[in-house]
């Protein structure tokens, strides 16, 4: 459970710095959005997406502790 943990803190982490370069182009576009643009929206949900499953696991496991 815990390297679950570490995984999903550094998962936006890597999208947006790690793979930036990658993505660094203005050409496709992507919903009207240059690809970088959308790479970094993409990148907001991601991580909203991360911290709502930590925040999850976290209480499942303060739940188990009260019990």
């Amino acid at each position: 459970m815990y390297a679950v943990r570490i995984l999903l803190t550094l998962i936006p982490f890597i999208w947006t710095i790690g793979l930036l370069p990658f993505a660094n182009r203005v050409k496709p576009l992507v919903l009207g959005l240059p690809f970088l643009a959308f790479w970094l929206v993409a990148g907001i949900i991601i991580a909203f997406l991360c911290i709502k499953a930590l925040y999850s696991l976290d209480s499942k496991k303060n739940e188990e502790r009260d019990a």
